[in-house]
């Protein structure tokens, strides 16, 4: 979930939403660097150096966030301190409260960041995508080094903005796409640069997602909000709108208002590894399709608050050796056509997919060269050549060091390289030259799914039935032009309104 305060029962987390701005004046004196030493390690045998250990703020408490609060808490060389915790849902906080009950407790991020800042080093955010960039700028603006989940923000443009920020602050940066980090993105790396699949052609990513609801409108009933759930520090930078069930804490995805659907949720993770290993930059062109509800005659029923049941997606690259790419995305049960290599018996998902033998799938990439195809289960998990018998012969030597841990070493090598400081050691998914491009390529993708529901009022005479009202829908089944550089569709002006959102009133803005 989000947000939380204090381990003294003297909670401020219902004061008024302030602007970023008045925020940031509250707060910019507190910062005088980057590592300032907490003020609960100072003093006799409990000094601890700033060199030694990373301070880490926590912002949401359930979810993946317990995932990466565990991560930190269990980091081998034991050089990570869960200092503090926020969450706006008693629910989600609760069980990280009573496992770190030395960590103070804040339902406001802003109340942690204006009386804490001096006491932490570094700040964690797993929170509804909607309020990734506000918090996550902050952070940076107070110089905070940042792990923020995938996807970096919910629009393109504050995903163009972190990145930005992360350059002018010097702070070191992560994405939770933790399979950048596995052993799997080597060893493709390695196949590729070894020429066992050739120059790479096309690409297919799929996913299961999305398994939340998607392709329906906002309920008409407003039931009470949970007496644990601070609902309007939950919506945040998102338009007030009444509270419906289910929504926390996982089924916000689907809602374009607070999630970015099954692109945001897997696209980085099984996006990522072509667009790192092929270095790919911004797209040039997008095109696809996606589910929609007919509704009798001439007349389409659309759902502009959600996400479609399913899309097919395909974006056009140009590659660094000057060649062509598509690269297809398809998600809600859509995969590419089944390949001949695979035993007619064979799940094609479970065979290319996340855990060999496991029956378990989230995702996978197809990489279709001119010499061969390999695939992998997302973030770069598990490769194997195809036919899935070449694999038991391959013995390419390893070329570049693994992640100590695998995919765990994702949130260890963050803590090492803060501690280290900014430029003093690489990570797997920085902001500047990867996760930034990647989330915004990917964002990209949900560009044009809205585009989709862009509708004109149109008139017609029908020989049959007469004169006849419907809906005109010019933003689909044609190919938006992008220029990745100025964030721009450039031969549909009416995609551009869904790159930048504006927030609500009192929670300010990100900007360049």
């Amino acid at each position: 979930m989000e947000n939380s305060n204090n381990n003294n029962n003297n909670s401020n987390s219902d004061k008024g939403a302030i602007s970023r701005g008045e925020f940031i004046k509250k707060t910019a004196l507190a910062t005088a660097g980057f590592y300032i030493v907490p003020r609960f390690v100072l003093g006799g045998k409990g000094f601890v150096a700033p060199s030694d250990k990373l301070y880490i703020a926590a912002v949401g408490c359930g979810g993946e966030a317990e995932n990466d609060i565990h991560h930190y808490a269990n980091a081998p060389k034991k050089n990570a301190v869960v200092a503090f915790l926020c969450d706006v849902d008693e629910r989600q906080a609760a069980p990280r409260r009573k496992e770190f009950p030395n960590a103070p407790f804040y339902h406001d991020w802003r109340d942690m960041f204006d009386k804490e800042s001096k006491h932490f080093d570094a700040v964690t955010v797993a929170i509804p995508d909607h309020n990734h960039a506000i918090v996550g700028l902050s952070a940076m603006q107070l110089h905070k080094h940042l792990y923020l989940q995938k996807p970096l923000t919910h629009d393109i443009y504050e995903a163009r903005v972190l990145t930005e920020a992360s350059k002018k602050y010097k702070v070191v940066t992560q994405m939770g796409d933790q399979g950048s980090s596995c052993d799997g993105m080597r060893t493709l790396r390695e196949w590729f640069e070894a020429g066992l699949v050739g120059d790479i052609e096309k690409v297919y990513c799929w996913t299961d997602r999305p398994v939340w609801p998607q392709g329906i409108s906002w309920p008409d009933a407003k039931p009470p909000v949970p007496k644990e759930l601070k609902w309007d520090l939950w919506l945040g930078t998102a338009q007030q709108t009444n509270y419906i069930d289910n929504l926390v804490p996982f089924n916000w995805r689907g809602w374009w208002q607070f999630g970015t659907g099954a692109l945001g949720d897997m696209g980085c993770h099984i996006m990522g590894p072509p667009f790192k290993l092929l270095e790919l930059g911004y797209p040039s062109e997008i095109s696809g399709s996606a589910s929609t509800v007919y509704k009798g005659i001439f007349k389409e029923g659309i759902y502009p608050e959600s996400g479609p049941v399913s899309s097919s997606i395909k974006f056009k690259f140009k590659q660094k050796n000057g060649n062509d790419l598509d690269l297809y995305w398809m998600d809600g049960g859509i995969t590419p056509e089944r390949l001949s290599e695979l035993d007619p018996s064979v799940n094609m998902n479970e065979a290319l997919g996340d855990w060999p033998g496991e029956n378990d799938f989230e995702g996978c990439t197809l990489f279709i060269g001119t010499k061969g195809k390999v695939s992998c289960g997302w973030g770069g998990s598990h490769p194997r050549l195809l036919p899935l018998s070449l694999n038991k012969d391959v013995n390419i030597p390893k070329k570049y060091p693994r992640v100590q841990g695998d995919m765990d070493g994702h949130w260890w090598q963050w803590v090492d390289a803060c501690i280290a400081g900014y430029g003093k050691m690489e990570v797997d998914s920085p902001f500047e030259g990867y996760a930034g491009p990647l989330t915004e390529t990917v964002l990209l993708g949900n560009l044009l799914l809205r585009s989709f529901n862009i509708q004109e009022k149109i008139k017609r005479k029908d020989p049959v039935y007469g004169n006849m009202e419907g809906n005109k829908f010019p933003g689909r089944y044609v190919s938006l032009k992008w220029d990745g550089a100025n964030m721009k569709v450039t031969n549909f002006e009416p995609a551009n309104q869904f790159i930048r959102r504006e927030y609500r009133k009192g929670w300010g803005n990100v900007s360049l």
